[in-house]
C-alpha cells in the first residue's frame, strides 16, 4: 500500500524534522521503503543546503532528485511567504502535488513535513493548512512539550478538524527536558486530543534511537509486524 502523511507542529522549533526523521527510521524498521519530503524550506547553510532537508534525505530509503524532496527553497530563514516574495518565486501548490506523486511512485510511505506551524502563510491566499488540505493527507501532530503546549496543541487539532482533515496521530517531543509536570501535561493531551499517541521522543537522542519508541501500528496501513532490522 502506497501511503503518505503530513507532519505538522504546534509551532516553529517544535521538532518536526527530528520527529519526521524518527518516523522515517521507524517505517524502515517495519521493512517498508520511505522518503521524507519538505515541500517548502527557508534557510540555507554555508554549504548551500538546508539542514532539515539534508536530515530527511539522510533518514530516507532512497535519494531522489532534490527538487522532488524540496521543490521550494529560500535562502533567508524567515517566514516562507515573505521569502518567496523577496525571491520573486511564489510557492506553487501544483508543483508540490506533482513532486509528491513522483515520490509516491518510488516508495511505500512518504512523510511530508510542513513548514513552521499549521497556519503559516504561503502567500496572500493560502497557508500550510491549505497545503495539507489540497494534498488530502492524514495529519501527524508534533507537540513540542514545553510550557504553553496544551493550548498550542488543542488549537492546532481544532484547526485540523475545521479543514476537514484527519488527525491520525500525535507525537510528544520533549524539547524542554526540564518541563514541570510533564506526565500531567501528557495525560491532559491524551485525554483531549482525539487521536492516538504514537510515542514520546526523549530529549537529546538521535532519530535512530527514537524510532523504536514510536508505535506505528495505530496508523492505517501499518497492520503487519515490523521487520527485525
Amino acid at each position: 500500500m502506497r501511503q503518505a502523511f503530513f507532519v505538522t507542529g504546534t509551532d516553529t522549533e517544535a521538532g518536526k524534522t527530528h520527529v519526521t526523521c524518527s518516523l522515517l527510521h521507524a517505517t524502515r524498521r517495519w521493512g517498508r521503503t520511505a522518503v521524507g519530503m519538505k515541500p517548502i524550506a527557508a534557510g540555507v547553510e554555508s554549504n548551500g543546503c538546508n539542514s532539515d532537508v539534508a536530515c530527511l534525505l539522510g533518514a530516507s530509503s532512497i535519494a531522489p532528485p532534490l527538487d522532488w524532496v524540496n521543490p521550494f527553497l529560500y535562502e533567508p530563514f524567515i517566514a516562507p511567504h515573505v521569502a518567496a516574495r523577496a525571491a520573486g518565486r511564489p510557492i506553487e501548490i501544483p508543483v508540490i502535488q506533482h513532486a509528491l506523486e513522483r515520490l509516491r511512485d518510488l516508495v511505500e510511505v512518504v512523510w511530508v513535513e510542513g513548514v513552521g506551524g499549521f497556519r503559516v502563510p504561503l502567500d496572500e491566499r493560502y497557508d500550510t493548512a491549505d497545503l495539507a488540505r489540497i494534498l488530502a493527507l492524514p495529519v501527524i501532530l508534533v507537540v513540542g512539550m514545553r510550557l504553553g503546549c496544551l493550548n498550542h496543541a488543542l488549537l492546532t487539532a481544532e484547526a485540523i478538524a475545521r479543514r476537514g482533515l484527519t488527525l491520525t496521530g500525535w507525537v510528544a517531543n520533549r524539547i524542554d527536558p526540564a518541563m514541570a509536570c510533564f506526565e500531567a501535561n501528557l495525560d491532559t493531551l491524551r485525554a483531549r486530543l482525539d487521536a492516538p499517541l504514537l510515542g514520546v521522543v526523549p530529549h537529546g537522542g538521535s532519530p535512530e534511537q527514537a524510532a523504536p519508541l514510536l508505535c506505528l501500528s495505530v496508523l492505517p496501513g501499518f497492520d503487519a509486524a515490523p521487520s527485525a532490522t
